[in-house]
């Protein structure tokens, strides 16, 4: 987490043993080290029942992804096979203007 290493953890140890004492820094050194204790089994409880609440809302997810899956795969045609044609194409409406005689787009020559 902080990549503390080894000659980090000597000067830490040197200057806490400088400013505390020989007769402290065992007390405080135990009480921090509770505090982190403390506060990972913070962390940890915390990252499960947030695992909890998300749970429910994954598993109905996956559910109808499944369902989709399962419905929209049944509307690909085989291996093999073409597509299903269109059984009806649309045609426009006429309007009242609208007759059925043709009418010669051309520009006169």
């Amino acid at each position: 987490m902080f990549d503390v290493g080894f000659w980090e953890l000597v000067i830490l140890f040197g200057l806490g043993l400088m400013v505390l004492g020989p007769e402290r820094l065992p007390k405080v050194a135990a009480k921090l080290g509770r505090w982190v204790g403390q506060a990972r089994n913070m962390a940890r409880h915390l990252s499960n029942q947030i695992r909890d609440e998300i749970e429910p809302f994954e598993s109905g997810l996956d559910s109808v992804n499944k369902t989709l899956r399962k419905d929209y795969s049944a509307l690909r045609p085989e291996p093999g096979e073409s597509a299903a044609e269109p059984t009806e194409t649309k045609t426009p409406e006429k309007t009242s203007g609208d007759d059925d005689t043709p009418k010669n787009h051309e520009p006169p020559a």
